[in-house]
């Protein structure tokens, strides 16, 4: 297996919830810290949510694994972060027998 080229810098992200007063909860993200990935394009596709135009493309996003119970550990939960452009994580998994890198499969929208 071929080690990744880990050249792009993003931030992963968890979300947390607070109260909004009113009974219900406000969602935020959480920095948990930044991470280099390598980046490979899957698919894409264009589609209509409501009335709005949205673009959606699936990557596979591989990066350093970090201990099982380590908050640095990406989860389905999660979210990695490039600047403006938001990657939600749909799954992750194992990218080499040994355990040193995870596979991120996720999915980004754009509304156009």
């Amino acid at each position: 297996m071929r080690v990744p080229l880990l050249r792009r810098r993003m931030v992963l992200e968890m979300p947390r919830r607070s109260a909004d007063g009113a009974g219900g909860f406000v969602q935020h993200w959480q920095a948990l810290g930044e991470v280099w990935v390598a980046v490979t394009a899957l698919q894409g596709r264009d589609t209509v949510v409501g009335a709005a135009a949205m673009s959606q493309a699936a990557q596979r996003i591989v990066l350093r694994a970090s201990p099982e119970g380590s908050p640095m550990r990406p989860r389905p939960d999660h979210r990695l972060r490039e600047g403006a452009r938001i990657f939600t994580i749909l799954a992750v998994g194992a990218y080499d027998p040994a355990g040193r890198y995870l596979t991120c499969f996720t999915r980004e929208e754009v509304a156009r």
